[in-house]
């Protein structure tokens, strides 16, 4: 594959790659690039954490040696689990299983543990070094990396160091690509502005669509708050009624789909078309069953294609909702199964805190 190749490879799907032109250069000049993606150990796997899973693949087959940073010191600081170490840790656990049963082949990917990385001079150092350029104001303004309004910093001085800490993972593990949602951008900005200061190879960005959570983005006022709206939209385990879990059964799938907010005609912040788009049709198009006196099935190609029969009012909300229903049920039975045979699945499941989540 050429380097050109490669390029088209990590961006498609993305919303953006800071830049295309630094990911040729690195991919003609450099031939094992690293790359990662950094997750806290936080709550169970969702729908929309499937989003960077399919795009860590992909980054991983063009060639980008990737890490998998299980950011358990940041979890802590976040208060995730009341900083309650043990479950964040166990969480990193299951989260493993989740990838696993994903298909994701993890005997490719260093897995590296917060915890590696605290013990050492130099990542402090770098983190010191980090915040040397770095306004106080520019860090509060970040602090939407932790899925928190600017103004929740008040809560605790820790949560000022995050945004350094992350900026810093980038460099202490040598990356030459960083991969996110659309919520990390500001991080991977400060890295490539930090790195800008030191004289240091500036890591391409690549990032990700949010999946909004069930309720629908469409309903959120955040008077003008692009990052307030962004966190409050975006699907979210601390809100499970806003979410379709990985290992959900057949029957909750139905349930939360049937619930869903999917106006007629609407597709900005409709959480059913973009579960179509940015899951079911990465590969493959969506077909949806109707009855003959309906027009009958139906199959869309592209994306492209169903947004604009659905904008045309041309497909059905409830056409749509079942067509995804099918998709998922179809597309996450791997993940059910998976968790029903592997035994330390359910055990790492148990310990988080999760038990009887897999029904």
């Amino acid at each position: 594959m050429d380097a050109s190749k490669k390029v088209d490879l990590v961006a498609r799907n993305a919303l953006e790659v800071i830049t295309k032109g630094d990911a040729a250069e690195i991919f003609q000049t450099n031939a094992s690039p690293r790359g990662y993606l950094g997750f806290e150990p936080s709550g169970m796997f969702h729908l929309g954490w499937m989003i960077w899973v399919n795009k860590f693949k992909d980054m991983m087959d063009a060639g980008i040696k990737m890490t998998l940073l299980e950011a358990t010191w940041h979890a802590w600081i976040n208060d995730k689990f009341g900083g309650d170490m043990a479950r964040i840790q166990s969480c990193a656990a299951y989260i493993e299983h989740c990838l696993r049963a994903l298909g994701v082949d993890l005997d490719r990917v260093d897995l590296i543990k917060a915890d590696a990385m605290v013990g050492s001079k130099d990542y402090w150092e770098g983190i010191i070094k980090v915040g040397k350029t770095l306004s106080l104001s520019r860090v509060k303004r970040a602090v939407t990396i932790m899925g928190r309004k600017e103004d929740e910093t008040q809560v605790d001085f820790s949560k000022l160091i995050y945004p350094c800490m992350q900026v810093e993972d980038i460099f202490y593990l040598k990356l030459d690509f960083v991969l996110g949602g659309m919520d990390q951008r500001r991080a991977h900005v400060l890295a490539r502005e930090v790195a800008e200061h030191y004289g240091l190879r500036k890591p391409v960005a690549v990032h990700t669509p949010l999946l909004s959570g069930l309720q629908g983005a469409g309903r959120m006022d955040m008077k003008g708050d692009a990052d307030a709206a962004m966190i409050d939209g975006k699907m979210s385990k601390s809100r499970p009624e806003t979410c379709i879990f990985i290992h959900d059964s057949p029957e909750q799938i139905k349930a939360k789909l049937n619930n869903a907010y999917c106006p007629p005609k609407e597709v900005e912040g409709n959480p059913i078309i973009e579960i179509a788009r940015h899951i079911l049709m990465r590969d493959a198009p969506l077909t949806v069953a109707r009855p003959a006196k309906y027009g009958g099935d139906v199959s869309y190609a592209t994306s492209e294609d169903l947004i604009c029969a659905y904008r045309e009012g041309r497909l059905h909300p409830m056409d749509l909702k079942n067509a995804v229903t099918n998709g998922l049920v179809s597309t996450l039975a791997p993940v059910r199964d998976y968790f029903k045979r592997v035994p330390e699945a359910a055990k790492a499941m148990e310990k988080t805190g999760f038990a009887g989540a897999c029904r």
